[in-house]
């Protein structure tokens, strides 16, 4: 009995899809800058701060990408400060380009003063949103005065 062996990068090259997963799992494929306008909230009162995330695609393919925002329990992604956590779906970003997502962070009269982390975490998607080929997480700090 003879075995066939298939090459399956050959035969996605044929029908044209490039198997570009090896590349990206091997190496952050993108550069997150983050920035806060303004840069505190107010402590004890309702403020709300925009979060500014931005995505740049370092490698020589396009990606597709999404971005989860957790905060801490004194702090919210929405007025009440019930929300805690937020995914964004930013498409597909194509080579050395950016993609930017603006979140609003938002303060009560329960925030104390006090420093909170804010966790960013960026997903490599492929085929679909199901789909994860790698992720990155980065925390940043927001005040609250």
């Amino acid at each position: 009995m003879k075995y066939l062996r298939v090459d399956v990068m050959g035969l996605m090259d044929i029908f044209g899809k490039k198997n570009v997963s090896s590349e990206l799992e091997g190496r952050f494929p993108y550069q997150i800058k983050t920035e806060f306008v303004p840069y505190k909230l107010k402590s004890r009162e309702n403020s709300s701060s925009t979060l500014m995330v931005t995505l740049k695609n370092l490698t020589g393919e396009p990606v597709m990408c999404s971005v989860v925002i957790s905060v801490p329990k004194q702090i919210g992604l929405d007025s009440t400060s019930l929300s805690k956590e937020k995914e964004i779906r930013l498409g597909t970003i194509p080579p050395n380009e950016e993609k930017l997502a603006n979140i609003d962070l938002y303060s009560s009269i329960s925030t104390d003063p006090g420093e909170y982390t804010v966790t960013i975490t960026s997903f490599v998607h492929y085929r679909d949103y199901a789909h994860v080929l790698n992720s990155m997480r980065k925390r940043v700090l927001i005040e609250a005065v």
